[in-house]
């Protein structure tokens, strides 16, 4: 990969550029700790904050963007529809919520939490609706498999911009991932860290250790040049800059290999009955 920071981006398939790593918020960071959390980031360099109205942590990002005095056309603020609130009506209400809490007065990427229930094309009209009005600057999906994203490719007048999946090496999702380059989605990587289940991984350390960086930045990095957006959750000051660290190396091709290898299909996340 050519030299690249944390202020690259990727350029989504409506123009919008989407900074190339973000910081997630879901659960490993406890509700008092929001603040401090996405303000640390901001001040190390990350761009992109992740949120979503069924994390409840939506006022607490936008206190800490507004504390941070960064100009808010900067960040980028992504929140999602959990499948409670799909439908076209539904939709809207909820995401007038997610202004409200955020309090923005628009957010650069929203997105269907699941593909689960029968009014996915309904909410996705709702988004296309926002979308047109200005309300989100990218409209998207999260969790979508390739069955999910062809419906939608052929049934929906604006198509997704990104796909936000879990995504590490021991769930390397190669066949999704060349689907949504093929169809001009961005794949988008929740879990990059495997929530530490296999940070002790021995081949993952032996890799680390050669490249004398740490288990949790060689699969950031594993990510990155993938050209897969990472947001690795953390509440811990020295470890969300670290988890930053990760544009003064590069990973072999060869290591990349052995890094795809150790794909088990394991999903570690939180998955709805019948995905």
């Amino acid at each position: 990969m050519p030299d690249i920071t944390i202020k690259n981006t990727y350029t989504l398939s409506n123009g919008v550029k989407i900074p190339i790593i973000g910081l997630g918020t879901y659960q490993a960071i406890k509700i008092n700790m929001i603040e401090d959390a996405v303000l640390r980031a901001l001040d190390v360099g990350y761009r992109l904050i992740d949120t979503a109205r069924m994390y409840g942590n939506e006022a607490e990002v936008g206190r800490a963007v507004k504390k941070s005095g960064i100009s808010r056309e900067e960040i980028f603020i992504t929140t999602k529809v959990w499948f409670s609130d799909f439908g076209y009506d539904a939709a809207i209400k909820s995401f007038k919520k997610s202004l409200k809490d955020l309090d923005m007065e628009y957010v650069d990427l929203l997105l269907i939490h699941w593909p689960v229930g029968s009014q996915l094309l309904e909410t996705w009209k709702a988004f296309e609706k926002l979308y047109i009005e200005g309300k989100c600057r990218a409209i998207g999906v999260s969790n979508f498999k390739i069955n999910h994203l062809k419906e939608f490719l052929e049934k929906s007048s604006i198509p997704p911009t990104l796909n936000q999946v879990e995504f590490h090496p021991f769930l390397y999702q190669e066949n999704l991932l060349d689907f949504c380059r093929q169809n001009g989605i961005q794949l988008e990587a929740y879990s990059p860290l495997t929530q530490a289940k296999k940070l002790n991984d021995k081949n993952l350390i032996k890799i680390a250790n050669k490249y004398s960086k740490s288990v949790a930045q060689i699969l950031i990095r594993w990510c990155i040049q993938h050209q897969v957006v990472p947001i690795p959750k953390s509440s811990n000051p020295e470890r969300i800059k670290q988890n930053a660290n990760i544009f003064d190396f590069s990973i072999s091709p060869e290591d990349m290999k052995t890094l795809d290898a150790l794909n088990q299909n394991l999903r570690i996340g939180w998955y709805p009955p019948g995905y």
